[in-house]
């Protein structure tokens, strides 16, 4: 299973959202259709544009509680003291993409920036 975690400012576009993606994609050398499910943490359910990426792709949007989401934590690569004080997570795509995937999943790399979107793409344990 291969996950895209999303993070983002309020008010972000599908538009935002899906250009992240695409980057982060383009970064490991995968296309779209390698994904599995778009995921973010609890904080961002009422964002519509995730959810809109998600219908957009014919992709799942797992939202990750956020006991889970902590759990997922100790594992990412980039830090954000904003992020870890509004989310309680140094990286919510990251984390949510961690915890998306699966027990032993892993990120490809660390999240890329693209604007106001944040996007980290992990693979489940299962899937190396």
């Amino acid at each position: 299973m291969m996950v895209a975690g999303i993070g983002s400012r309020k008010g972000v576009s599908a538009m935002d959202v899906l250009a992240a993606i695409e980057t982060a994609l383009e970064a490991h050398g995968l296309a779209m259709t390698a994904l599995s499910a778009l995921a973010t943490a609890s904080l961002k359910q009422d964002e519509q544009a995730i959810f809109s990426a998600g219908r957009e792709l014919a992709l799942p949007v797992i939202v990750v509680e956020d006991n889970a989401l902590k759990a997922a934590s100790s594992r990412v690569i980039s830090r954000s003291d904003l992020s870890q004080g509004l989310a309680g997570t140094p990286s919510v795509c990251e984390a949510s993409a961690l915890a998306a995937a699966g027990k032993g999943a892993n990120l490809l790399g660390p999240r890329i920036v693209l604007g106001p979107v944040t996007c980290a793409i992990a693979i489940s344990g299962d899937a190396v």
